[in-house]
């Protein structure tokens, strides 16, 4: 099969998804383990189908070949976000060393299950090196900023740069702030999501003046997610294609400013399936190829 992703915008061709029936389980299993994996409160298991109904109609309405990693017994509940585990290359995956340690086990089972779709293996990030997916934006095919929080640690950040040294020209290292604490997730995708090559929906409020100005600079224009929003996980936006994207439903003032640069903005119902796990669209998909 195809596959490329080396840009955050590009109009997705092919996905990788994991129902929820193949992590959640029951409403038992989401009983017994949602607090180990620091989710806000207990997702309602048959809440969470629904709105996972929604997301996905949505995803194969705008993406041709969408992929599901089957059900294993080496992952838990947050395995339900593809996107951390991996980044695909037009040389192969990347798959990392996952920052927090229940989520170790799942680089293992996206690699194999990727090749045995045809996609090879790059690289991989390991022994000290710690990195996640959602540390890792491209900003164009050439330049990657990565984030350096509690997810990804500089060790991870040197081998990343030795896999790609071949084919990327700029890597750009953003420190992230301490925030909520070490046991919140916060990644840069978190602060900046790209919905065009010159569009991107930010909260500016924990990015660095060096990497705000960047964007600028690059004339990057950004929409700003209020508090509020930020909170609700309204920065999470994934692009299905230039100025087409998808937003987690109960965000209008990030919606509204969407809407008013022609940006295309589909909503799901997300508050069991994506808030109390703190994992927006952008989070449970990984594209495969982009185009």
């Amino acid at each position: 099969m195809k596959y490329f992703c080396e840009s955050m915008v590009k109009p997705i061709k092919s996905i990788l998804l994991k129902h929820p029936r193949n992590v959640f389980i029951s409403q038992e299993n989401l009983n017994k383990s949602y607090e180990k994996y620091n989710y806000v409160k207990c997702p309602d298991y048959k809440k969470v189908l629904k709105e996972y109904e929604s997301f996905e109609k949505i995803i194969k309405d705008n993406v041709e070949n969408v992929f599901y990693l089957p059900k294993d017994n080496n992952t838990g509940l947050d395995s339900i976000y593809t996107h951390d585990t991996a980044k695909i290359t037009k040389k192969g995956a990347i798959y990392f060393n996952m920052g927090k340690p229940l989520r170790r086990g799942e680089p293992n089972t996206t690699r194999k299950y990727l090749e045995s779709l045809g996609i090879p293996t790059l690289g991989f990030i390991q022994g000290d090196g710690r990195m996640e997916g959602g540390d890792v934006v491209w900003l164009d095919e050439k330049t990657v900023a990565i984030g350096r929080g509690y997810r990804t640690n500089y060790e991870g950040i040197r081998q990343f740069k030795e896999l790609v040294k071949d084919f990327i020209d700029e890597i750009i290292v953003v420190p992230l702030p301490h925030a909520e604490g070490k046991d919140e997730c916060l990644h840069l995708m978190s602060l900046i999501s790209m919905v065009d090559k010159d569009l991107a929906v930010v909260y500016s409020r924990y990015m660095p003046v060096f990497f705000r100005e960047y964007l600028q600079k690059r004339g990057i224009k950004l929409l700003e997610v209020n508090e509020k929003e930020y909170e609700y996980l309204g920065s999470n936006v994934l692009a299905l294609a230039p100025r087409k994207c998808l937003l987690i439903k109960g965000n209008p003032n990030i919606k509204e400013k969407l809407t008013k640069f022609k940006v295309k903005v589909y909503e799901y119902e997300g508050y069991d399936l994506s808030y109390l796990g703190t994992g927006g669209p952008t989070c449970l998909t990984m594209p495969l190829h982009r185009e």
